[in-house]
């Protein structure tokens, strides 16, 4: 009664290259076998192979995600071009044993893995140890470190989700953290960022915001983040005209919550964006983001500007986050961890680049003055500096 059809005649080599060749570049990581059934099965010899089998793969996996997640150029971060998952998991448990902790060793190691690399350090160091990594590293450090730290062992969209979370769950709301998620990240990435919270927090973002927020101000973050817009390189030059004479007409109006406004900044690509800020910059004489300057204290104008600024050059607007964070009496560190933690592998060398020019003084030096300890060597090897 049995419903599986066996040839007559199987021929085990050409089983064997056949799945040899279904799986060929796909790295096996050996370390995800149940340690309770290895030793179970195995004996003490066969163990012994497992682990040298262990570091070969997780050396060869580590080189193949280092081939396909290669730091940008314009990434900060510096990652070395073979590591093995196994020996970084290794370092880490050894950095957390004894009297104290090795935070230089913990630096060292995580500040130059990437964030496919630090997924597969968290998987071996589980598996090794039978404890969560991020969990363990929590309870070993504190203060600013530990939580740049912690944001930066997450994975990204893990991570913006945490800071969504965190930004509107806050008595006063950081709306400008909601945006900056929703309007900098690429449409797969927020989506991604949506899935993320929607397993951490058992709501979807859409509906904590909603949440937490009211009348214009919930319009506008809620299409945000519910934006899955189109992401290429096509423009319709009329669409941008109009739609930019729709936009003079509701600032001339002070009409700023009006519906087109929303809807244009929540639905259009982000080139179709920029085409229709600099129509709107040619036909009045000035950016719309200065027409936008109001009173501080109007909610709904300084959000709206900030995902203008957001979409027209994310790079002058992060720039202009970490100055705001260092300047002035005292350190910012949630916003200044925040940009560092999550442009090092993205675009943090351009906006160092612009940082150095626009304030006569590079970035690594004026963080190094406003920081101290640990936290300060954390966030100066994601800048690509060491301490």
């Amino acid at each position: 009664m049995a419903t599986l059809i066996a040839p007559d005649h199987p021929s085990a080599v050409e089983d064997a290259e056949a799945l040899q060749k279904a799986c060929k570049g796909i790295c096996i990581d050996i370390l995800q076998l149940d340690h309770a059934i290895i030793q179970k099965t195995l004996l003490n010899n066969e163990k012994d192979l497992i682990k040298k089998l262990s570091e070969k793969w997780l050396k060869r996996g580590s080189l193949e995600t280092q081939r396909e997640n290669s730091p940008k150029q314009m990434a900060t971060i510096d990652v070395p071009h073979q590591v093995s998952f196994l020996e970084d998991a290794e370092a880490l448990r050894k950095a957390c044993q004894g009297w104290g902790t090795d935070e230089k060793a913990i630096i060292s190691v995580l500040g130059h893995r990437n964030a496919a690399q630090r997924k597969q350090i968290r998987l071996a160091y589980e598996e090794l140890y039978q404890e969560d990594l991020i969990k363990r590293l929590e309870s070993e450090l504190s203060g600013d470190f530990e939580k740049a730290v912690y944001r930066w062992v997450l994975d990204p969209a893990d991570r913006d989700a945490v800071l969504a979370n965190v930004a509107i769950k806050k008595i006063s709301p950081d709306h400008h953290v909601v945006i900056e998620i929703s309007c900098t990240r690429s449409p797969e990435e927020l989506l991604a960022v949506r899935r993320a919270y929607q397993a951490r927090y058992k709501h979807s973002l859409e509906e904590d915001v909603a949440a937490h927020t009211k009348g214009d101000i919930r319009k506008l973050l809620v299409a945000l983040v519910s934006a899955f817009r189109y992401d290429g390189e096509e423009i319709n030059t009329r669409l941008a005209n109009s739609e930019a004479n729709i936009l003079h007409d509701a600032i001339k109006d002070k009409a700023f919550n009006h519906e087109e406004v929303v809807r244009i900044l929540s639905t259009r690509s982000k080139m179709q964006l920029m085409a229709t800020f600099n129509r709107y910059r040619d036909d009045q004489g000035t950016t719309i983001t200065k027409k936008l300057l109001g009173e501080s204290g109007d909610e709904f104008l300084v959000a709206l500007r900030t995902a203008v600024r957001c979409f027209n050059d994310p790079k002058k607007y992060f720039e202009k986050v970490l100055r705001n964070s260092i300047k002035g009496i005292g350190t910012d560190e949630d916003a200044l961890t925040r940009v560092i933690v999550t442009r090092a592998e993205k675009d943090l060398k351009e906006i160092k680049d612009l940082y150095h020019k626009r304030n006569s003084m590079p970035l690594e030096q004026v963080v190094a003055k406003d920081t101290s300890g640990d936290y300060k060597a954390f966030l100066l090897t994601l800048l690509g500096k060491e301490d």
